[in-house]
């Protein structure tokens, strides 16, 4: 007597539910997609959108939301990369083998560092975008930038002079002491923090085009625009750039307002 066919759960793809009409913070998890190669839905419907923020337990407080094959829900940029890293591998060739599993405890330990390692390089690319954005948006997220202009131009001296050497000194020395590849964050292979800070940098040119061209000047961050300009070019993401799918900068994170952006002389203890 034969048995019975087994049960096979029938799971869907992945389902993005982010804002429509800016990259935003859903693009990070877009092009972690892209590089990857696996098919997601970009689900843009603000009514649907609104009711899946309440539709889970824990509710989620704002986009991206991440729907998982399984129909479970995920949200936060960062958590939703470091969720996805293994599985669409991009947490480094040890952090990629956490996808399966790892019976060697040895193994383990030094897949879930490298997965950590990835996701915190991550979520310092993603606090560059958050200051980005604060820059424009000083005082609140509720008011227009018209309503604070007269602080974002503070804020804007300090980010450009200060921050944003900082972070790209940072990201320049990483990129120096990984032993593995100069051209990547961790390891050789791309990972999410390769995307994350690609896209960073890409937003930076965009938003402050000036301040950036003199940074670049320097030559003192030189393995940092040359990871931008490696990423662009490979695989998946080149093809999704040169499809027009992928969204302009404009009125989101990124934001570009000449006032705002100036080549600045070197802060002090910066030469």
């Amino acid at each position: 007597m034969s048995s019975p066919p087994r049960k096979v759960q029938k799971l869907a793809g992945y389902v993005l539910h982010y804002w429509g009409g800016i990259p935003g913070r859903g693009e990070y998890i877009r092009l972690a997609f892209e590089h990857a190669g696996v098919p997601y839905v970009d689900a843009s419907d603000p009514a649907k959108l609104m009711k899946t923020l309440h539709s889970s337990s824990p509710p989620h407080f704002a986009p991206p939301i991440l729907e998982l094959p399984s129909g479970k829900l995920l949200s936060q940029t960062g958590a939703i990369l470091n969720y996805l890293a293994p599985r669409l591998g991009l947490a480094g060739e040890k952090g990629n083998l956490l996808k399966g599993a790892v019976e060697d405890d040895g193994v383990r330990e030094e897949a879930e560092f490298e997965r950590a390692s990835v996701s915190q390089l991550s979520l310092t690319a993603l606090d560059l975008c958050h200051e980005a954005h604060d820059v424009h948006h000083p005082i609140a997220v509720s008011l227009y930038y018209e309503d604070q202009k007269a602080e974002a131009l503070r804020r804007a001296a300090d980010f450009r002079q200060m921050r944003m050497p900082k972070f790209l000194g940072h990201f320049e020395e990483v990129l120096a002491k990984n032993s593995a590849s100069h051209a990547h964050l961790v390891g050789k292979t791309t990972t999410t923090a390769d995307l994350a800070l690609f896209h960073v940098v890409d937003g930076l040119l965009f938003a402050f085009p000036r301040r950036m061209a003199a940074l670049q000047k320097t030559g003192k961050y030189d393995r940092v625009i040359a990871l931008k300009e490696r990423v662009a070019g490979e695989g998946g993401i080149k093809q999704y750039i040169e499809s027009g799918r992928r969204q302009k900068f404009g009125m989101g994170l990124f934001r570009h307002y000449p006032e705002l952006d100036e080549e600045d002389e070197p802060a002090e203890g910066q030469e």
